[in-house]
């Protein structure tokens, strides 16, 4: 019963301090991470139904989401079959959605000049929302200058 009891008033507790502490969770989530810069790079197949590019798309959501879109300067740098993401979204609505958004959020997604050339992609009817300012001349050497530049590498 004493423990029964106790349970139930950690319950009641929580339940009224939630707001409260929700709110001062948000309000500490800038300080707690600080300024971040990070990249996230995407070389491998999206799986079905873009399951991976889903994925990663929606973990960098999530970082945007704890450390605040003001708080992030966030770059996706694709090559190889990483352009897949781009691709597949010409038809995937979904994919589409998560791009347009996370752009609308200022993140940059950089695609591999080396690959446009290597697999004869014409970026500007081939793959979704590309321009030449978001061309860099090799995925894998961004990915190396972000690093130097201070920017955290993630995989997803």
């Amino acid at each position: 019963m004493k423990t029964f009891m106790k349970a139930a008033m950690i319950a009641a507790c929580a339940a009224v301090m939630s707001p409260a502490m929700a709110q001062a969770q948000s309000v500490n989530a800038a300080e707690y991470f600080g300024d971040q810069k990070v990249v996230y790079h995407f070389n491998g197949n999206g799986g079905e139904g873009n399951k991976a590019y889903k994925g990663g798309l929606r973990n960098l959501q999530n970082h945007i989401n704890a450390v605040g879109a003001e708080h992030l300067e966030a770059a996706v740098v694709m090559h190889g079959n990483g352009l897949g993401m781009l691709s597949e979204a010409m038809n995937d609505t979904d994919l589409q959605g998560a791009v347009a958004s996370l752009k609308g959020q200022g993140v940059k997604f950089l695609v591999c000049a080396n690959t446009l050339k290597g697999r004869n992609i014409d970026y500007e009817n081939d793959l979704y929302d590309v321009w030449d300012t978001d061309i860099v001349p090799s995925g894998v050497a961004e990915l190396s200058r972000l690093q130097q530049m201070g920017y955290t590498y993630v995989k997803p």
